[in-house]
């Protein structure tokens, strides 16, 4: 299948709209009408510039209101159509989508409506043209594209066919049934393809904001192109999203994520995928871009951790902080990435390394999804581990674990020193907070490239404004990474933002056997402290003795149990240059993350930064 945009996919002027989707890899554009209204140059400008750019202008869209209508607004909407008509002969396109009418003044009586589309296609014939119509889901008598073919087969006429639009389809609860049995490749004018998440409230708000690539939502359109497929369909699949966080994006970032859900779609409906996702096996590191003394205090918060400093880089300011299986990098060498990173957002975690069993595999299908790769400076010997962007300005590296050597034994040098430590196992989960643009794009990141599961979304109550979270899970379960939105400015993922400058890593969580004695290991001074409140809660909740309650309370641990059994103990630090850690206890197949905490680590976070802006005040 081909592949095309439309214009009201992305923001700004039009030929940054164009030259975005000819740098993402497009073959075609829609063009939407507002945007070439808009535009200070005339229909063959634009044409041309198409064409420099290697783009295809496939349809000019959207006309609305037209089958139907009583006179004079008929005949005022034919002339305007035989305009229409002229402007698409200079943008050289043969396409023309008209929407149902959603007037007032519309006529149920399908017969005159079917009249009026066939008198259209009559005109469009004249000129070479073709003629799409579409239902929208809220047409005033046409809503179901099962009706929109109703009234195409009333009016049979060669130059008029249906577009099908799976937001219109599937918003209503459209099965594919007509699509399946009925509907015929000839008679297929377009194809636009949308998602979006399930929600219950008015469609035209809901197409209007929420419409998103696929694979970022939750309608069945794996479904709808494995149909199409499955009847021989070759031609282009477009998209035409509105969607708020798209037009205050950059349009050259949307349209590449455009481009992914495209490939991700046909992968997910091809036979034989050409490049099957290596398997994820775990977090390999996670390192952390800091200069000079300015990571004295994530340094202290480590150690108080149970971290220590086991290795050094043979030939860089590098260091590495290992406990258990958890590997912590702090970088300070000036010529590298992240010392880019440091410049950008201060001491933060610039990099998480992913270890996979096939590395080489890995690397194809980053290079599939359009991810540029990253390398560092790699002195003789040693280990040049390819990284590609992440979400935000963070990397993700990929490093191939078999065999019986780990990265720290080719690259670093053992310190000498006690082995200490608190018990922590492994890394349980590392959070990222987003900004509202970075939200989709995240966890289809994600999905796409790693083929990991995402969650769907669920709301998280701060005292400053509601959290959106979900979370990428590997097949394997061993990487879990919950991500964060707020579009509140005081709630702990904007705080993040602000301070840090970015969307970026906001906490990692350590696995640990034995919680209480973790706790006492770090002392109260880096735990975040907790409200009595909270543990009268809990108590009564949980019908908890009185002995483990205490417990419980005395070292700020917080608690869940599932309907099965399962428990979760876990604490939080203070945070330290905007970035915190979690110690979890899971027991009994425990599986979650202590959502039904959350408010109460929000609320103990923002306490716990006006403090520290009092202070900074008094200073």
């Amino acid at each position: 299948m081909k592949t095309a945009i439309a214009t009201v996919t992305l923001s700004g002027s039009l030929p940054a709209k164009l030259e975005a989707a000819a740098a993402a890899g497009f073959q075609g554009i829609e063009i939407f009408e507002n945007d070439l209204i808009q535009y200070d140059g005339s229909p063959a400008d634009v044409r041309r510039l198409a064409e420099s750019l290697g783009l295809e202008i496939i349809a000019l869209q959207p006309f609305r209101d037209m089958e139907g209508m009583p006179e004079p607004y008929r005949s005022q909407k034919l002339r305007y159509i035989q305009r229409k008509f002229e402007l698409m002969h200079a943008l050289g396109t043969n396409r023309f989508l008209m929407c149902s009418n959603v007037s007032p003044h519309a006529s149920s009586d399908r017969n005159q409506c079917a009249a009026d589309l066939h008198e259209i296609a009559e005109m469009a014939a004249k000129e070479g043209l073709h003629v799409g119509y579409e239902a929208l889901a809220w047409g005033r008598y046409i809503a179901d594209y099962e009706d929109a073919w109703d009234l195409i087969k009333r009016a049979d006429h060669p130059n008029l066919g249906i577009n099908l639009d799976t937001f219109h389809m599937f918003a209503r609860g459209n099965t594919l049934d007509c699509l399946r049995d009925e509907i015929t490749l000839d008679k297929i004018a377009l194809v636009q393809v949308a998602d979006a998440p399930i929600m219950q409230m008015d469609v035209l708000q809901y197409s209007r904001h929420f419409r998103c690539f696929p694979g970022q939502g939750d309608l069945p359109v794996v479904e709808f192109v494995q149909c199409l497929k499955d009847k021989g369909f070759d031609d282009y699949l477009s998209h035409e999203i509105f969607n708020d966080e798209f037009r205050s994006s950059s349009p050259k970032e949307k349209a590449v994520d455009g481009m992914r859900s495209l490939i991700w779609l046909d992968e997910q409906t091809s036979k034989q995928p050409s490049l099957p996702a290596p398997e994820i096996m775990d977090v390999e590191f996670v390192e952390f871009a800091i200069e000079g003394d300015s990571g004295e205090e994530l340094m202290g918060m480590l150690k108080g951790l149970g971290f220590r400093e086991t290795h050094r880089h043979r030939s860089k300011d590098v260091s590495l902080m290992r406990q258990g299986d958890i590997n912590l990098i702090l970088n300070k060498e000036p010529e590298s990435l992240a010392h880019e990173h440091y410049q950008l957002h201060g001491v933060s975690v610039c990099a998480l390394a992913l270890a996979t069993n096939d590395l080489k595999s890995m690397l194809e299908r980053a290079e599939r999804y359009h991810l540029p790769r990253f390398a560092n400076q790699a002195g003789p010997g040693e280990l040049n581990i390819p990284a590609v962007r992440g979400i935000g300005d963070s990397l993700v590296y990929f490093v191939e674990r078999s065999g019986k050597f780990r990265f720290f034994d080719i690259d670093f040098v053992p310190v000498e020193g006690e082995n200490g430590g608190l018990g922590l196992s492994r890394i349980d989960h590392v959070g990222q907070s987003v900004s509202n643009t970075d939200f989709l794009s995240a966890s289809f990141f994600y999905k796409s490239l790693f083929d990991f599961t995402i969650e769907p979304s669920q709301d998280l109550p701060d005292i400053y404004g509601l959290v959106v979270s979900r979370t990428a899970e590997s097949r394997n379960g061993r990487v879990r990474i919950p991500i964060n939105m707020s579009e509140a400015r005081q709630a702990s993922p904007q705080r993040f933002i602000q301070r840090s400058r970015g969307s970026g890593f906001q906490q990692i969580a350590f696995e640990c056997e034995d919680i209480f004695a973790a706790a006492a290991g770090i002392g109260m001074g880096h735990i975040l402290p907790i409200p009595e409140n909270y543990y009268s809660d809990i108590g009564a909740k949980f019908s908890l003795p009185q002995e483990q309650l205490e417990r419980l309370r005395s070292y700020n641990i917080l608690f869940d149990r599932n309907e099965e059994g399962g428990e979760f103990f876990h604490f939080y630090t203070v945070e330290t240059h905007g970035v915190f850690f979690e110690v979890v206890q899971r027991s009994g197949g425990y599986s979650r993350y202590g959502e039904a905490n959350a408010h109460i680590r929000f609320a103990a976070q923002a306490r716990q930064n006006a403090l520290k802006d009092d202070v900074d005040e008094l200073n």
